[in-house]
């Protein structure tokens, strides 16, 4: 299904919609085309650019910030699929300090883990196991929400928009 990714009148980032939404919200002149996808959609009398970016005409007050939620697959995706302990393909999620010697369910405590390195961490610590991360755990960048939301990697036209 195409979608469009809609942007505040400062270029913030509100949420995705679908395309004909999008097209909806420009033919009601409450927000811009700022990026297409080359594609048309026609009717009787009218022949309008598929949007895959756009933005409002004013300004959207947003009571809250969003959050990235630290689920499974939010740390698949912030670590790119790939085991943090030896760089292969990531099964599990493993937390660095185990929660049985006081580890919190936190960003920087999460890591994606293949199950040979995570069976053999067990409940100890990677220094007590003789692993090393390749890279210390992190929260995802600001609107990485949007990746998380879609399942799959934002469009092309988007990452300009998405970059924090």
């Amino acid at each position: 299904m195409a979608r469009a990714l809609v942007l505040n009148a400062t270029f913030e980032p509100l949420s995705v919609v679908p395309t004909r939404r999008a097209i909806v919200l420009v033919l009601s002149e409450k927000a811009e085309v700022v990026e297409t996808n080359g594609a048309l959609w026609r009717s009787e009398r009218l022949s309008v650019p598929s949007p895959s970016v756009i933005r409002l005409r004013h300004y959207v007050r947003v009571p809250f910030g969003r959050r990235v939620p630290l689920n499974r697959r939010a740390v698949f995706l912030r670590d790119d699929f790939t085991c943090q302990y030896c760089g292969g393909r990531a099964e599990n999620v493993d937390h660095v300090v185990p929660k049985s010697q006081g580890g919190l369910h936190r960003w920087d405590n999460v890591v994606a883990a293949c199950r040979r390195c995570n069976t053999k961490k067990g409940g100890r610590t990677p220094e007590q196991a003789g692993l090393r991360l390749r890279r210390l755990p992190r929260e995802p960048a600001r609107h990485a929400w949007v990746a998380v939301a879609l399942g799959d990697p934002p469009e092309a036209e988007w990452v300009p928009y998405l970059a924090s």
